[in-house]
């Protein structure tokens, strides 16, 4: 069979003719569009940001447990996910003669609980799709669940005997003691856990909470065991401390009535374990104090300059956290640029404030080369003291205050983040609306401002220099600096003092 070709009627191919030609005369307008638009994008300049959006912060509901646990929720529906954090307040600051009570205790949370062991505890959570994280900071310790909301209920079961009910079995103490104190040992190998051991026993005085490692020294774990464990749980889980944040695709009455009917029987043990007096931070020194650290053989040298920081509350805190973005508090920071980017010493340098309930310390610190670390030490005091001695430019006050702003949204992208940024600022009795006025006081701050905090916060004239290296290497052009007089500690002075 012979198919034959028909030709396009002669309206048919007229129409199809001017259609192509317009196609193409709009392609060509395109074109020459693009090509305009290219001659005219200047390519030096970065391109202008605009006006930043005002932040909006989810909203809150608050109710309360029957039994007096504290209840946030915030409805975050986007997916079918479930984040409940809970927060029992004291953690690290609880510890009194025993540091890294606290901290021990929390980890054993979910080392066996309820009828399960460990492993079957696990084995549970990873059928149901659920993660459950124990832990503690100096302020509180938390257990964190994060599940499906159709298995929601089941992984709160599990949650609730973690809690509630661990066993605190005396062969798993025994074990996770052991490798806490392996743990220990081996800070005598990481310069960098070396270096803030020692600012920090210069910094603030014995029995303060600070003093030593949230994780405890040989001296106070070698004696933990399971009784002392119970005793320390008894005084510390009370409901009257704790604060449940949820956040997920469920609302305020369903879960209140979930926690309610797993947590509602909760009942304090023992009595109360409160935290040691409150001790304040050794004054600043008077002029520079030198405090070196030897490690024969180290590849390279931690180098810190610290002191006392400052309170959470400070008034001062957006002009603070403006110019520590700007020293030392962001990649193309000064400290950075100068000793990564110029350089060349390092692989990084930063600086920053520890906001607790009581004032931890500044810092501003970079690993080097251990050729450079005289050298390396001359440009941090460069960095420290241009801030302190001049007005920092527009552009660089711009440039940070925009890094912090425009950074708070991000922080509130998933349910563990919003849950997450409830609980840190409820550690100052903080709602998260806080954070809007923050972003407003962030756009206050004027360079004045920035110099003004500089020089009453960044220790340049009266501080520690804190050096762990190969001191046979490094030591003779350290003090040629003439910074100040020279301490010599040993790592074992560090460890266990």
């Amino acid at each position: 069979m012979i198919t034959t070709l028909r030709p396009f009627p002669a309206a048919v191919a007229t129409a199809v003719a001017r259609a192509v030609a317009g196609a193409l005369a709009l392609a060509s307008l395109a074109v020459g569009a693009r090509s305009a638009d290219a001659q005219a994008f200047d390519r030096t300049r970065p391109p202008a940001l605009g006006a930043a959006a005002p932040l909006v912060v989810p909203t809150v509901h608050a109710a309360r447990l029957p039994n007096g646990p504290a209840l946030q929720v915030v409805e975050h529906r986007e997916l079918p996910l479930v984040q409940v954090t809970l927060t029992i307040a004291g953690g690290g600051r609880l510890d009194n003669d025993r540091p890294g009570l606290a901290s021990f205790t929390a980890n054993l949370l979910d080392e066996g609980a309820g009828r399960r062991d460990a492993n079957a505890l696990q084995a549970e959570l990873a059928y149901l799709g659920a993660s459950l994280s124990t832990g503690a900071s100096w302020d509180a310790i938390t257990v964190s669940l994060k599940v499906a909301r159709r298995n929601l209920e089941p992984a709160l079961d599990l949650m609730a005997d973690v809690v509630l009910r661990p066993t605190f079995d005396a062969t798993e103490v025994r074990r996770q003691r052991d490798l806490r104190a392996a743990g220990i040992l081996q800070q005598r190998d990481q310069p960098a856990s070396l270096g803030g051991l020692a600012l920090a026993q210069a910094i603030f005085p014995k029995g303060h909470p600070y003093r030593q490692s949230l994780g405890g020294d040989s001296a106070s774990t070698a004696p933990l065991d399971s009784a002392m464990v119970r005793d320390f749980y008894a005084g510390a889980f009370r409901p009257g401390r704790a604060t449940f944040y949820v956040v997920g695709d469920l609302a305020t009455a369903e879960a209140q009535q979930l926690l309610a009917r797993r947590f509602g029987g909760w009942r304090a043990t023992g009595p109360e374990r409160r935290p040691a007096p409150v001790l304040t931070a050794a004054a600043r020194p008077q002029g520079l104090q030198v405090i070196l650290v030897d490690k024969p053989g180290a590849a390279q040298s931690i180098v810190t300059v610290g002191t006392t920081g400052v309170e959470r509350t400070s008034a001062d805190l957006a002009a603070i956290d403006v110019m520590n973005t700007i020293l030392g508090g962001s990649f193309s920071s000064r400290l950075n640029t100068n000793l990564r980017e110029t350089k060349g010493y390092t692989y990084g340098a930063s600086s920053g404030f520890a906001y607790r309930p009581l004032p931890g310390p500044f810092t501003a610190s970079a690993a080097v080369r251990t050729d450079v670390t005289d050298s390396s030490l001359v440009e941090l005091f460069k960095e420290l003291r241009a801030i302190r001695d001049g007005p920092v430019s527009d552009d660089e006050l711009a440039r940070a205050k925009a890094y912090i702003t425009l950074g708070l949204p991000g922080d509130f992208e998933s349910t563990s983040q919003v849950a997450g940024q409830m609980a840190s600022l409820a550690n100052w009795n903080l709602p998260l609306t806080w954070l809007q006025e923050y972003v407003q006081r962030i756009e206050k701050v004027t360079a004045a401002d920035v110099q003004r905090v500089a020089r009453q916060y960044v220790p340049a004239e009266n501080g520690y220099v804190i050096v762990v290296g190969d001191l046979a290497r490094i030591r003779a052009g350290i003090e040629a600096l003439r910074l100040g007089p020279v301490t010599v500690r040993t790592v074992a002075e560090l460890v266990q003092p």
